[in-house]
């Protein structure tokens, strides 16, 4: 049985019952597109022109109440963000400390992803210190170390906090702190200043010293010479009193005992040799 031949197809004609049918959805569609593709231009116009504007205002402003200006009339840009940084260092320059660390708060919470926030936070610190609010200060310079390690104000936080602590004679956990700052931050320029600190901050005498209670009474030369001899433990005694540093010079001592039960003459011309590394 002959199977009959397949109907023909007209593109064309498909095309244009297509067309016909889906016109109205289809012409919407582009309207839409063309319509998105204009605003998109238009705001990418709009928000150039005005971040160009604000730059620019930004550029000429030299007083607190031009910055005002730039932040009144340009919120939301980037020259707005930069003018509240701005705004706080004129304030603290006419020390108004308390009107500063207003601004750097008003900042942080409208741009939190700042760049700058840290510098921000250094800022507010610093305007602290000012107040003599060092406990305040304080913690916000380890906020910063903690929060921002990465930071190029870490080692700068860290270093800040070394001088407050030592104002308070905190002097081992300056050191620690300095300590910190050469380990995690050994290239920055900052290790040079916590390096020197290093030296300058001597170790407590208590961390050198045994207690006094536990240190046996020094032998005298006067002591010495009347008995004639000094027991292994009194010499030992000396002998760890001069290390320390503590043992006045020419002091002559003469050691008997097992196991050889010879007399050793020890004669300390220099004490300070003791104290020399190596």
């Amino acid at each position: 049985m002959p199977t009959a031949p397949p109907p023909s197809r007209d593109a064309a004609l498909e095309t244009r019952v297509f067309w016909e049918r889906f016109k109205t959805e289809i012409i919407a569609v582009l309207i839409i597109v063309l319509l998105a593709i204009v605003g998109f231009v238009g705001y990418r116009f709009y928000s150039d022109h005005r971040a160009a504007a604000a730059s620019a205002l930004l550029a000429s402003a030299k007083s607190a109440e031009a910055y005002q200006q730039v932040i009144a009339n340009y919120p939301n840009t980037p020259a707005g963000a930069d003018a509240y940084l701005l705004l706080a260092e004129a304030q603290r320059n006419e020390r108004k400390f308390t009107e500063a660390t207003g601004t750097l708060h008003v900042f942080i919470n409208k741009n939190p992803n700042h760049e700058l926030v840290s510098t921000a936070k250094m800022a507010m610190a610093a305007n602290l210190e000012s107040m003599g609010k060092n406990d305040e200060a304080l913690s916000i310079y380890q906020q910063i170390a903690s929060m921002y390690p990465n930071s190029f104000n870490a080692p700068l936080a860290l270093l800040s906090q070394v001088y407050l602590l030592k104002s308070k004679n905190r002097i081992e956990e300056a050191r620690r702190v300095c300590e910190t700052i050469l380990t995690r931050y050994r290239e920055s320029f900052w290790a040079g200043e916590a390096a020197q600190e290093l030296r300058l901050l001597k170790p407590s005498v208590s961390s050198q010293l045994p207690s006094a209670q536990t240190i046996p009474p020094l032998l005298t030369a006067a002591e010495l010479n009347a008995s004639g001899c000094a027991t292994s433990e009194q010499s030992g005694a000396a002998i760890g009193a001069a290390e320390a540093g503590v043992l006045p010079p020419r002091v002559r001592l003469r050691l008997v005992g097992p196991p050889s039960q010879r007399t050793a003459d020890y004669r300390f011309e220099n004490w300070k040799r003791f104290r020399a590394p190596g």
